[in-house]
């Protein structure tokens, strides 16, 4: 296969990073535990429901993760920043199986609670602040400058296919063999992205010399405020996050309010978001190194934009099944774009706790996600579309106007 990739024009520019040994065990790894969290996403809200039946528990729950983010992704990248990155990732990832096998135990014993589950999802929380700033700065350390955009894609396009397949696999087992076997397949998932882990050899530390980790986490928030073009790209990883990912949490009021469908249907929109994203993340993956990435990465944005404008506007379903492919091409692009064009403009010392900071996208999903359920509530489902889609296209367009600097970014 490998030597098919070496060999052809498309695949060797498209799957360049992958024939690099590391990087195909840190990319086998990611895949695995990627499909475990997803999977642990599908079973915690269905076993929180039956557990409740209340909206409000299934909630707090699914969202129990956000707040440590929120708190501990700069720490957790300034610690990245001073420690050997391939730790990290393998006490985390140990981190994670040991809370999927708790509450597998915890449901086996017929002791098993909402609390479990809140707790559960905390602490994962917890774990993702230290784990995602070193998955995303490790990758630097294993491949070429030249590269990195190939191999930040690549990730991407990963996660891309587990968010379309993981959670229908995790549904047809649980369907069929309940929460407990769900839980089990999590820990396996898990324990085997630690075997490949593994395999990735010693890295070099960065900074020996070790400061006050609070002094550290100073000195990052001050790098990217002295960094123009590092500043610019988290604001925009920040705004378009908070204005292009929490009205997916009001697309089930779609479905049934505008569409009048079911669940199946809204599986299927679901589905043509991770869809879109693996067809986005691949097209970033065969951009050549030196191309427009700023240019592309601005573009990615209107696409968003214009795609959730216009299935706020939808009145039928399969136009909004169209659109959400486009949607998620927009978001995949963006959201690879970023990380690579991060990894590329900052200092190898500074890696981590920019990727900290970054990592705060994931803590405000659930925020936005608020004022949007109370216009949905008060108003409609449409208004409540229409204006994070009016606003991320303003924002994109001044800054496609303002900042030459991100225009013209290779």
């Amino acid at each position: 296969m490998f030597y098919f990739i070496k060999n052809s024009e498309f695949f060797s520019r498209t799957f360049n990073s992958l024939t690099d040994k590391n990087f195909r065990y840190l990319w086998i790894g990611m895949i695995l535990i990627m499909a475990s969290v997803n999977i642990q996403m599908l079973a915690r809200g269905y076993l929180s429901w039956e557990l409740t039946h209340s909206p409000i528990m299934v909630t707090i729950a699914g969202a129990g993760f956000a707040p440590p983010i929120l708190l501990f992704s700069i720490f957790g990248g300034a610690i990245v920043d001073r420690v050997e990155r391939k730790k990290v990732l393998q006490y985390g990832q140990f981190g994670l199986l040991i809370i999927a096998m708790t509450i597998a135990i915890s449901i086996k014993t017929e002791t098993i609670t909402i609390y479990h589950l809140i707790w559960s999802s905390i602490f994962q929380g917890v774990i993702w602040a230290f784990l995602m700033p070193a998955r995303q700065a490790i990758v630097t350390q294993i491949v070429s400058k030249s590269q990195v955009n190939n191999a930040i894609a690549l990730n991407a396009s990963g996660m891309s296919l587990t968010t379309l397949a993981a959670p229908g696999f995790g549904g047809l087992i649980y369907g069929f063999y309940g929460p407990e076997i769900v839980y089990y397949f999590i820990s396996f998932f898990a324990f085997i992205s630690i075997i490949f882990t593994s395999f990735i050899p010693k890295l070099p530390l960065l900074s020996p010399v070790k400061e006050n980790v609070i002094h550290e986490m100073k000195n990052g928030i001050n790098y990217v405020l002295s960094n123009n073009v590092v500043m610019w790209l988290l604001v925009i990883a920040l705004t378009t996050t908070l204005l292009a990912w929490p009205f997916r949490n009001l697309l089930p009021v779609q479905i049934d309010e505008v569409f009048s469908r079911g669940p199946e249907a809204l599986g299927l929109l679901m589905s043509m978001i991770g869809l879109g994203s693996l067809f986005g993340s691949l097209f970033v993956a065969g951009i050549r190194y030196g191309n427009s990435k700023g240019m592309i990465l601005l573009l990615t944005s209107l696409i968003t934009s214009v795609a959730i404008i216009l299935n706020a506007i939808s009145t039928e379903y399969w136009i909004s099944v169209l659109l959400m492919v486009f949607l998620g091409i927009g978001d995949a692009g963006r959201r690879t774009l970023n990380t690579s064009l991060l990894m590329e403009r900052t200092e190898e010392k500074f890696r981590g706790r920019v990727m900290g900071i970054y990592m705060m996208n994931f803590g405000l999903m659930p925020l936005g996600a608020i004022p949007l359920g109370f216009i949905a509530e008060n108003y409609s489902v449409k208004i409540a579309f229409l204006i994070p889609g009016i606003l991320l296209l303003i924002f994109t367009l001044l800054i496609i106007t303002l900042t030459k600097s991100i225009r013209n970014l290779k």
